[in-house]
């Protein structure tokens, strides 16, 4: 595999070691296998201070997010972009007729196939792998694979974005609103730019520059970001806060106000418009 595609493993391995605690916040019985031995290796190498409790978290808001997405909004195609070693298809509890489809590299699709040969494929679900490089065309390979751009679609970018250059995020994240039938949902992460200069993380983010996989961009206002998108922002989460703590997050959170503080973000949004939520977008409260 690809340098890139490594760290879904080192990501698997921090999921092994929460669902093997007493008081994990989740079970991924999958996690040590496609974490594979490398996987923990990596996650040794990269391990700066909050990593592992952020993956925690990360897993956990979206693994609900994404459960609470398809039974309010009743949606029945899901994309995971950049799907990595994710194992949600296998562990989360989808109704009936959900599609799963995974997008990413070639090598790493086949790579996890061969890990997850021998596991059982769940009942009343589908899974479809769609091998493609998302800096080119990847829309046409997921039509051809059945996904239907007239439906209600709900996108998962995790772990992704910033990895990629700030125009390559505007555009993925554009295309995902541009390709959005009403009721559709997008969920992710990303960090704050002062996240790429975070001098407590310095070797944690210099490890990841020498293998191949450097931090590229951050945004301390991504309810800005996503507006700017087409996207109608839900709800924006630091680690810690309300509905994004689960009791892992170790440290204080800072408020938004203060400036140069590295952070992470975890966001629901769906289009303009939409209704199921009950919540205000972060537009409307800002018109309010």
């Amino acid at each position: 595999m690809e340098a890139v595609s490594r760290t879904a493993q080192w990501t698997a391995a921090a999921r092994a070691l929460e669902t093997e605690r007493e008081d994990r916040l989740f079970a991924d019985p999958y996690a040590r296998t496609v974490a594979d031995q490398i996987g923990f290796e990596l996650l040794d190498r990269y391990d700066g201070g909050g990593i592992v409790p952020f993956l925690a978290i990360r897993t956990t808001y979206l693994d609900r997010a994404v459960v609470k997405a398809v039974e309010e909004r009743g949606i029945r195609q899901v994309v995971f972009l950049a799907a990595g070693m994710d194992t949600r298809f296998f562990r989360l509890p989808w109704p009936d007729g959900v599609t799963v489809y995974e997008l990413d590299r070639p090598a790493l699709l086949a790579a996890k196939a061969e890990m997850l040969a021998d596991e059982p494929q769940p009942a009343g679900r589908t899974r479809i792998t769609v091998p493609v490089d998302l800096t080119q065309d990847w829309t046409g390979p997921l039509k051809e694979a059945g996904w239907k751009s007239e439906e209600p679609v709900l996108w998962v970018v995790e772990g992704l974005l910033f990895f990629l250059p700030e125009q390559a995020v505007r555009t993925l994240i554009s295309t995902l609103s541009a390709h959005a039938a009403p009721g559709s949902v997008l969920l992710g992460d990303v960090i704050s730019k002062a996240a790429l200069v975070n001098p407590l993380a310095r070797t944690f983010l210099k490890a990841l520059k020498d293998d191949g996989n450097p931090w590229l961009f951050g945004t301390e206002e991504p309810e800005a970001l996503l507006d700017d998108c087409g996207w109608a922002v839900r709800e924006v989460r630091q680690p810690g806060e309300e509905g994004a703590d689960f009791g892992r997050w170790p440290y204080q959170v800072a408020p938004r106000a203060l400036p140069g503080v590295p952070r992470s973000f975890l966001f629901t949004c769906d289009l303009p418009g939409a209704t199921g939520s009950g919540l205000p977008t972060h537009s409307e409260e800002k018109a309010a």
